[in-house]
């Protein structure tokens, strides 16, 4: 069975983002969004545990949501208000049950990238 894990550096301070509330989602064949984990990354900016994995893993279309003003705002970065990046939001879609999906998230203040890890 595949499972779905995330890591987030920070790349202003060249380090494991810590502490960063992460949410995941699911959409329908409809197109409705339903929240199925809510998560912070742990020192080393991982999750400490799959954010979907084996039983609850399936082919879909998903969203993950990165609460990265409220980690930059506790690294003690001012930013002027609104900040440019409030949430960091990646869809994306599963289509192989068996796979690894990895989902890096690469992110300052005024940027961020993405792909698809191992």
């Amino acid at each position: 069975m595949g499972y779905l894990t995330t890591h987030i550096l920070d790349t202003t301070k060249g380090i494991a983002a810590s502490q960063v509330e992460i949410k995941l989602y699911r959409y329908d064949d409809k197109g409705n969004k339903s929240l199925i984990h809510t998560t912070r990354s742990n020192d080393d900016g991982r999750c400490d545990a799959p954010l979907l994995a084996e039983e609850h893993f399936s082919k879909g279309v998903y969203e993950l949501e990165f609460g990265i003003e409220d980690y930059f705002a506790q690294q003690g970065i001012e930013m002027p208000q609104p900040s440019f990046l409030n949430m960091v939001t990646i869809r994306f879609g599963i289509s192989d049950e068996a796979a690894h999906y990895h989902i890096p998230l690469l992110v300052s203040p005024y940027s961020y990238s993405t792909y698809r890890g191992s």
